[in-house]
């Protein structure tokens, strides 16, 4: 079977270690399984992987804690599987930085398929046309519907030796460059996971169209808006919580919004 990446497994258990390294294998991974926070940490750190299932009762620190460690390094998709069944839990695997949650037991063919969904979330979202701005007068071209505004903003220059990077899409001095995947204000790096960075990017597409908690689920899904398909509560809570961590990044208020406003009982768009 074609390899589809690499994959890093923390859990302590032995037989549950051995079977999701299994059906990791199977689907195509190269695994590396570890049974400690600390060895799945630096297996992380080694390794590189695309995918980390992380137990979160562990020898020494618990998987909340690995997780937060790994996302101060990488951007692989993190699944938390765990005998933790409450929805507290669930909400502070989010928080550590996890990209979805699984309840032991488990099913094979449900982990095959969520793994399958996180990793076709879109990364090459088409972004609206960059436009350049006018050397002279010139009769304005009509505004896109709803991309806030394309490059229109001045991008700080680069320092000696820097290699200036354009953006996509620029709001109040808050860029973001899809191909590169790269988010800074007033030109200072933001450091956001890669579903912080999706949810940014379909908001800023989208400018003052307000996206539903379930738009932004279907669209991490890699799915149209329009299709019906069944988004759950606990899918639409992770939205929330993962807005909330966005905004913690870019240092936002949700209460006087600078970038990303909540319309209360519909969802979140761009503010004006």
């Amino acid at each position: 079977m074609m390899e589809r990446g690499i994959a890093v497994v923390v859990e302590d258990d032995d037989e549950v270690r051995a079977l999701l390294a299994e059906i990791l294998s199977q689907s195509g991974f190269a695994v590396h399984p570890t049974a400690s926070g600390h060895e799945g940490v630096e297996a992380v750190r080694i390794h590189n992987p695309d995918i980390v299932t992380m137990d979160v009762g562990l020898p020494d620190f618990d998987g909340l804690e690995a997780s937060r460690r790994i996302r101060t390094f990488s951007d692989a998709y993190v699944i938390i599987v765990t005998g933790y069944v409450d929805e507290a839990d669930a909400l502070m695997g989010f928080e550590a930085g996890a990209d979805d949650y699984l309840t032991k037991p488990f099913r094979p063919r449900e982990l095959r398929a969520r793994i399958g969904a996180m990793l076709r979330r879109p990364r090459t979202i088409s972004p609206a046309p960059v436009r350049a701005v006018p050397a002279g007068p010139s009769v304005p071209a009509p505004a896109q519907p709803h991309a806030i505004v394309v490059a229109a903003e001045p991008v700080p220059p680069a320092e000696p030796g820097e290699t200036p990077v354009c953006c996509d899409f620029a709001h109040k001095g808050l860029t973001l460059h899809e191909d590169s995947r790269l988010a800074a204000i007033n030109g200072v790096p933001v450091d956001l996971t890669r579903t912080q960075f999706d949810l940014l990017l379909v908001l800023m597409e989208n400018g003052r169209t307000v996206q539903t908690k379930a738009d932004l689920v279907r669209r991490l899904r890699n799915e149209p808006y329009n299709t019906g398909s069944f988004v759950s509560a606990g899918e639409e809570r992770a939205v929330e919580v993962h807005l909330g961590n966005l905004r913690k990044r870019l240092g936002d208020s949700s209460r006087r919004p600078r970038w990303v406003e909540t319309v209360r009982g519909v969802g979140y768009r761009m503010t004006p």
